[in-house]
């Protein structure tokens, strides 16, 4: 039953899609299956789609079907620095959201058996499901986002139509660490959702950040145990800043707009404390109280994806992106505090050393306990 419901929704936003644009015809059709997040995390999952959507096809979800955005509209969501590199593609997206794990095999099947050219997989914990589909239908093409296939011992493996891209979280929290070191006094808290090697990345390099700058600050952790539950995050969020938090930094999908609710509440209250978001820009869920976010560019790589086979120079393999290759970064910071100008000054001067190699962040809560922090920026 679920598989019909679909595939009636399915067609459904296609043909609504052909009948607004003209030229649809000529669009080749890139499917995207979310996690259990799905559209609306404010996160991960809805950076997936801003690269499809927005960034290639030109238009935006609305009422259960595609409108176009003007090239103001469109351009407003693309990053100053992404402008000159990002431009549309003629793709047609068909999106399908996926409510269960069960949902995520037979929901990319589903997109294969429509047409199209390019299959997504937003999420690690779509892996199992991407190889399986893809072995059973080695004519598509597929794009696996935050893992890479993996064999039946966990050993990488390299399929002839698939594209994996994995992201060097550990360096973009590491200057989310930095950052907070520098703001907060004596106390920091991250936020995880499920406590899984992709996740403690988010903390290791947090962690390694906090002590570069400030070496005797508090690191709290709590993770929730989940990333699609809003009150878990703000549960754990709130019980960091009632236990001292001054900055808390989340990696945990839709918890995490918990967590920044209640940073929101805890500043309206009075209490000094920031919050930062993760993957997509999280300043409009509360401009008063995110003080950046680190950005994973999701986006980029399905854009990247999506323009490549427009050029037909799509490839299989697996690609790392980190700061160097602008796959993490910092989100703008536009709140103020004591001594921003130096402290941005010394944060950027982190993200150099890190591209240049002169500074490695661990990646791992094992490879933290033997991090040296670079002197020169220690102890702030």
């Amino acid at each position: 039953m679920r598989w019909v419901l679909l595939l009636v929704l399915l067609a459904v936003t296609g043909c609504k899609k052909a009948a607004d644009s003209k030229d649809t015809p000529k669009a080749r059709a890139v499917g995207l299956v979310t996690d259990i997040g799905g559209r609306g995390d404010q996160s991960f999952n809805d950076s997936a789609l801003r690269g499809l959507e927005a960034w290639a096809a030109g238009s935006t979800f609305k009422g259960g079907g595609y409108e176009p955005l003007t090239p103001k509209a469109r351009a407003a969501t693309v990053p100053a620095e992404l402008r000159a590199t990002v431009k549309p593609v003629p793709v047609r997206p068909l999106v399908v959201q996926s409510k269960v794990q069960e949902d995520y095999q037979p929901n990319l099947q589903l997109v294969v058996d429509q047409g199209a050219s390019l299959v997504i997989g937003v999420g690690f914990a779509l892996e199992n499901a991407v190889e399986t589909v893809a072995k059973q239908n080695p004519d598509a093409r597929f794009l696996l986002i935050d893992s890479p296939v993996l064999d039946a011992k966990g050993t990488p493996l390299k399929l002839p139509n698939v594209r994996t891209v994995v992201f060097e979280e550990h360096e973009g929290s590491f200057l989310a660490g930095a950052l907070a070191g520098l703001v907060a006094k004596d106390t920091v808290g991250f936020v995880g959702g499920m406590e899984i090697p992709l996740i403690t990345k988010f903390e290791a390099g947090f962690k390694a950040g906090v002590l570069t700058t400030n070496p005797k600050a508090r690191v709290l952790v709590q993770y929730t145990g989940s990333f699609d539950n809003v009150q878990h995050g703000k549960q754990a969020g709130a019980d960091l800043v009632n236990k001292g938090a001054e900055v808390v930094f989340h990696a945990a999908g839709s918890d995490g707009s918990g967590v920044i609710q209640a940073v929101k509440e805890a500043r309206a209250s009075g209490k000094a404390v920031f919050a930062i978001g993760v993957d997509s820009d999280q300043s409009h869920l509360a401009p008063e109280a995110v003080l950046t976010s680190m950005v994973k560019r999701v986006d980029l790589a399905v854009w990247q994806a999506v323009f490549d086979l427009d050029r037909q120079a799509f490839s299989a393999g697996d690609v790392v992106m980190g700061l160097a290759e602008g796959g993490v970064t910092l989100a703008p910071v536009t709140l103020d505090f004591p001594g921003k100008a130096e402290a941005l000054t010394r944060v950027e001067a982190l993200r150099a050393a890190v591209v240049s190699g002169a500074v490695v962040v661990p990646s791992t809560l094992d490879a933290l306990k033997t991090f040296t922090p670079p002197a020169s920026q220690g102890g702030g």
